[in-house]
This record gives structure tokens, sequence and C-alpha cells, in this order.
């Protein structure tokens, strides 16, 4: 997938919130609303737009040419669009894809990512790790590195730690929690977030991750996601939006 994004031109349009979603079946990644997805069912992967099965069905040795293909009729016909879910229809981009099955299905977001002590299929651990407002520190960075271990990023603030026997899993959960990685799964960390905010951005009201911080404790009941602008950048499906008017907060999405 990352190759094939970087070699076709055409994608070069794409706005910078586009997104691809691979989902294994599970449909965590399928909630999110990619905007262009495959989820697989059975021997064949559903064709996604916005977190929707559009009824297409594709062989896995085609996923991936799928996928680029739609994006660049998007970033070719898009206008002010930012995301497909912005557009009135989609039926042009799948000109030329045949319907074959139900379509319409869509997926339950989930907002809280795997943390902890995860046991693997093969014996193995991982460790998740959320990331508190998505901010890595360059020193956390390093110590997680040190590790010598696959990682995943993934798209709940969090990274995952794969492959380690025991020993290394609780060496490096002593080492990475005192540095702010959070593998507690009821830290109210989990339940709060922000886009970049002032002074990263020029369009946002406020310092949003000041304070989204300074309410952390507070009750809420969901995943609070705290914004500079109506841009809303960084919120998901599923979020409550809080968004920055200057003189304080107004829910924008619930």
């Amino acid at each position: 997938m990352d190759a094939a994004i970087q070699v076709e031109p055409a994608l070069a349009g794409l706005p910078g919130r586009f997104w691809f979603g691979i989902d294994d079946g599970r449909g965590d990644v399928s909630g999110l609303a990619p905007d262009v997805g495959v989820h697989v069912l059975g021997e064949t992967a559903a064709l996604l737009l916005a977190g929707r099965d559009t009824g297409v069905r594709v062989p896995f040795s085609e996923a991936v040419s799928t996928m680029v293909a739609l994006a660049a009729r998007f970033a070719g016909t898009r206008g002010k669009a930012w995301r497909i879910s912005e557009l009135e229809g989609n039926g042009s981009l799948l000109a030329g894809l045949t319907v074959d099955a139900e379509h319409g299905a869509t997926w339950p977001p989930v907002t809280r990512p795997p943390v902890g002590w995860l046991p693997q299929d093969d014996g193995r651990i991982a460790l998740g790790a959320a990331v508190p407002l998505g901010v890595l520190p360059a020193r956390s960075a390093e110590f997680l590195a040190a590790i010598g271990a696959p990682m995943v990023v993934t798209p709940w603030r969090s990274v995952l730690v794969c492959d380690l026997d025991a020993g290394v899993a609780d060496t490096s959960l002593r080492v990475l929690a005192p540095l702010g990685l959070v593998f507690d799964e009821n830290s109210p960390w989990l339940d709060i977030s922000a886009c970049t905010g002032s002074p990263g951005c020029e369009h946002s009201l406020a310092d949003v991750r000041a304070d989204a911080a300074g309410a952390l404790n507070s009750a809420s009941g969901g995943h609070r996601h705290y914004v500079g602008c109506e841009r809303a950048c960084g919120s998901r499906a599923g979020d409550q939006v809080l968004m920055a008017t200057g003189d304080g907060y107004r829910c924008l999405r619930s």
C-alpha cells in the first residue's frame, strides 16, 4: 500500500485528512470510516467508501490497486471536498466496478486503544501503550526503539510493541510506564484527545491540548476530543467533539 501510494502522482492532490483503511475482518479499522478501505470477508474483500460497504468485492491481489485508483479519482474530482463523506454521491468513483453483493453495511466505531499486557496467539506478548494526547516525546520514542521489537502505530494514538517474550515485556513495561506511556485500560487518558491547537495551528482559537489535559478527570461518559476550530481535525466517529470559541468550548458533535 505504501509503495503504491508513493508511485502514483495523482495522489499528491489528496487532502491531508484522506484515510486508507485495511481491516482484517474484526471491524475496528472499518469503524473509523476510512475514505477508501477494504474489509476482509472470507476469501475476498469488501470495498468501502467513507466506512460504508459499496457492495463491490475485490480479490486480495487487487485490493491495493483498486484503492489507489479510487483515491486518484477522488483527487481529480473532489472540488473543495476534504473527505469522501462530503461528496453528494460516490457513483462516479465506482464507475466500471461491479456491485455484486448487498451494500450499505457499516461497523461501529472503536475509540479506545488496546493497552496493557496483550498475549499473542503464538505465546508471545504484545504491549499496548497509549500516548497521551498523541504526543510522543523523543525520549520515549528512543526507549521504544531500544527494545528492538516490531512496532505498530495505531489510529487510536497508541503504540503496540509486538513479539516479546515475557521477561522482555515485563522489563519494557517497567521502563516505559514512568515515561508517561499508559498501560492501564482504566486510565482517564484513554477518554480524551485533542487536535494540535495553538500555538501549532494558526486556525486554532485555544491551546486545546492544555485545556484537554486540564479537564482530564472531569466525568463525561464518553470519549472527548477538543478542537480549536470547526474543521475538527483528528476527530473520529463516536467522539464527543468540543470546539474552542475563544471564551470557552461548545459541543460541535456528540
